[in-house]
């Protein structure tokens, strides 16, 4: 028995001209969508980790104008600030990672 062709939309063991050039679309649309999420997840990681090095900066320049207890502040919400873009960032690595395995 013959194995069925994913192009075959209609299932009559036989691929036509229409059939194949849908099934090219919509492989083709796949790609386009997987290759934009990758943008979009690098996009992520990459904010993510730029804000995580300019934090400290915040604090500093705070400090600098002496806003002290702006500078207190921001200094008690970075804990959970830091903890957030590494698990943002751990996901991404985590997902490109077992993404490529199959």
């Amino acid at each position: 028995m013959a194995e069925h062709h994913p192009a075959d939309s209609n299932g009559d063991g036989k691929v036509s001209t229409e059939e194949e050039k849908m099934y090219l679309e919509f492989k083709r649309k796949e790609l386009e969508d997987a290759d934009a999420m990758r943008d979009a997840q690098r996009k992520m990681a990459w904010f993510s980790l730029i804000g995580m090095l300019f934090y400290p900066s915040g604090i500093f320049i705070t400090v600098m104008f002496g806003l002290d207890k702006a500078a207190e502040l921001i200094g008690d919400i970075a804990s959970i600030y830091f903890l957030s873009v590494a698990a943002i960032v751990s996901a991404f690595f985590g997902f490109q990672n077992t993404g490529g395995k199959k």
